[in-house]
């Protein structure tokens, strides 16, 4: 019954949402959400989020530079940087490297680089989290992933990147939002708005068990909780966060 129930929903959100599925079949939608509707709405909605966040953001980001190097320099590796959002979570002086596989953030992301003078930026490079061929082995201290995750193709290709990259007892800092309990009315939505949610907003998926994969990588500790983040949306209310050290 409940996959009955699932079918129909989904069906019946598609057809409201049927220009975009129009769009997306004549091959226009994705390069104008790359281009101009997703790193506008990220711009804005980001805003939002780390303002309610802002607590959980600054516990998760306190303690990075426990893992700097023994002359006290501090290299950090963001995936998926978007707009910067996180650098005003960034210790001072560290040194930033950014990746991300939308070159449309750039005019965003140069704002937030200038907005954020404590920072040591270096390279900006377009590249998906599951090639990082341009950052060396063993070469960053901390590796920062935020709201990345849900949307990448390949999570164990991520995962990977990011070990061959930390220098050993370098670690992995991550937020993401994830799937909710299988037995929850928000995972009946999770599904219900999985494909449309997909599409609109550039491949992200709300129903991703994204700690499974953590918790299945070669780390040696593993530090991970999962919350109910306060924001509006329901679907994207489950998170986990936490480190994982290399």
């Amino acid at each position: 019954m409940a996959e009955v129930m699932v079918l129909f929903l989904t069906l019946c959100l598609q057809l409201l949402a049927l220009p975009v599925y129009v769009l997306s079949y004549l091959g226009l939608w994705e390069p104008f959400c790359k281009k101009f509707f997703f790193p506008f709405f990220l711009e804005k909605i980001t805003v939002i989020y780390n303002w309610r966040m802002s607590r959980q953001k600054q516990d998760l980001f306190r303690n990075m530079m426990e893992f700097a190097d023994r002359s006290g320099k501090l290299t950090v590796l963001e995936i998926g940087c978007g707009t910067g959002t996180n650098f005003q979570f960034f210790p001072p002086n560290c040194r930033v490297i950014c990746t991300d596989p939308n070159p449309h953030f750039r005019q965003s992301l140069t704002k937030s680089m200038a907005r954020n003078q404590h920072l040591q930026f270096d390279q900006f490079i377009v590249a998906s989290g599951e090639d990082l061929s341009q950052v060396a082995d063993a070469s960053v201290d901390v590796v920062v992933s935020t709201l990345v995750l849900c949307s990448v193709k390949n999570v164990e290709g991520v995962l990977k990147e990011v070990c061959r990259v930390l220098k050993s007892g370098g670690a992995y800092i991550f937020l993401e939002h994830v799937a909710a309990d299988r037995s929850s009315w928000t995972y009946l939505w999770q599904q219900v708005w999985s494909p449309t949610w997909k599409l609109i907003f550039d491949g992200c998926s709300p129903m991703r068990e994204t700690w499974v994969a953590i918790e299945k990588e070669n780390f040696s500790e593993i530090k991970l909780r999962h919350i109910q983040a306060p924001l509006c949306q329901t679907l994207v209310q489950p998170h986990i966060l936490g480190y994982a050290v290399k």
